[in-house]
């Protein structure tokens, strides 16, 4: 199909032959449409339904444990490689691939709210460009998504090093710790405000990466295989998502959350192991990959067009999509490919071998 092409091609400007991890780019496209519905519930012409707004942290949880998976995986390929984690390489690696267009973002929201066409809440361009607007609880709307990237950023801070200053297996014992300690901090997080923003985040994050510590053994457990090969496999996912519309917070928080982490988890272990089959080929369809790969700029750029408070016309269903997708395109071919492009140019002076694009 036409339009396949015209995917793989967009692909291919960005990231080149990279190796594409099956499936992963599909899950984050179903990531990314459940915050556009969250967002998009209450916007003019369009339906307001307190179903579809629970849908948006979801997909973010979604976006988390993907991320802690693929950044696991490469941490742990370069120390099988090279016996070590060069932090300087991959500090550089997630600099250049994340913080040119979210400072795009940041510069065009600036110059809209000088000219009064939007309005940030006092301090939020200081919490977003240092990555702190997790702690920020009077966030305005037009960056106040940027939440989420603060908190995997700064739990990317730390793993790296921990992960190379600490043996595998006490790696394995940190992150299971933080597993059991989420629902603590959610329930506590009310008492201590901001301070426990990105702990009660950090075991979503902490589930990807423990599933890539641990794939090779837990498909070597009998049970687990049995219910990855299980007709009624669907049924985690189903958890997954019923867990998050418990109507009890308090049970949400101590139960709800940590279910979901792990349900979505296995949720992406059989995803990519089963590319063949009929939901495998579905997420690894060039059109459906390719809105996962875009669904960064997406992210960054839904927020302003996709706000229930606006009466203005591009705010307005279906207009809001169609451009919160021309600035999503827009933001990859401008900022994201050729800031790509360029640590790849700067990666092949270190070595002759380009490591995996992150």
């Amino acid at each position: 199909m036409t339009l396949d092409r015209v995917c793989l091609a967009l692909r291919s400007y960005g990231f080149g032959k990279q190796r594409i991890i099956p499936s992963l780019d599909g899950l984050r496209a179903i990531s990314i449409v459940f915050v556009l519905l969250a967002h998009l519930s209450g916007t003019h012409h369009f339906a307001d339904s307190h179903l579809l707004m629970s849908l948006g942290e979801f997909g973010v949880r979604v976006f988390f444990i993907i991320s802690g998976y693929l950044i696991t995986t490469i941490l742990l390929e370069d120390l099988q490689r090279k016996g070590s984690v060069s932090l300087i390489r991959f500090y550089f690696r997630r600099t250049m691939r994340l913080f040119p267009a979210a400072y795009f973002l940041i510069l065009v929201m600036a110059i809209l709210a000088a000219m009064k066409f939007v309005q940030l809440e006092r301090r939020d361009l200081l919490f977003a460009l240092t990555y702190t607007m997790n702690y920020n609880e009077t966030r305005g709307w037009p960056l106040g998504h940027l939440w989420s990237l603060a908190v995997e950023e700064q739990f990317y801070l730390l793993w790296p090093l921990t992960l190379r200053s600490m043996p595998r297996l006490q790696s394995k014992r940190l992150l299971l710790a933080i597993l059991v300690l989420g629902p603590v901090f959610r329930i506590t997080s009310p008492y201590v405000g901001p301070a426990f923003n990105f702990l009660r985040w950090s075991d979503a994050l902490a589930t990807g990466c423990l599933l890539a510590m641990m794939r090779d053994e837990l498909v070597a457990i009998p049970g687990y295989a049995r219910l990855l090969a299980s007709r009624w496999f669907f049924l985690v996912s189903v958890a997954a998502l019923a867990a998050n519309y418990i109507p009890s917070t308090k049970v949400e928080w101590l139960v709800g959350e940590t279910i979901m982490n792990i349900a979505i988890a296995i949720s992406v272990d059989w995803a990519m192991r089963n590319a063949d089959t009929l939901p495998g080929r579905f997420l690894n369809q060039p059109t459906i990959s390719f809105i996962g790969v875009l669904s960064y700029s997406l992210y960054l750029w839904q927020q302003f067009f996709l706000d229930r408070s606006s009466d203005r016309w591009y705010c307005a269903f279906p207009s809001n999509v169609a451009l919160a997708l021309v600035m999503a395109l827009v933001s990859y071919l401008i900022i994201e490919a050729p800031f790509l492009r360029l640590r790849k140019t700067i990666e092949r002076t270190w070595s002759p071998t380009v490591a995996k694009e992150s």
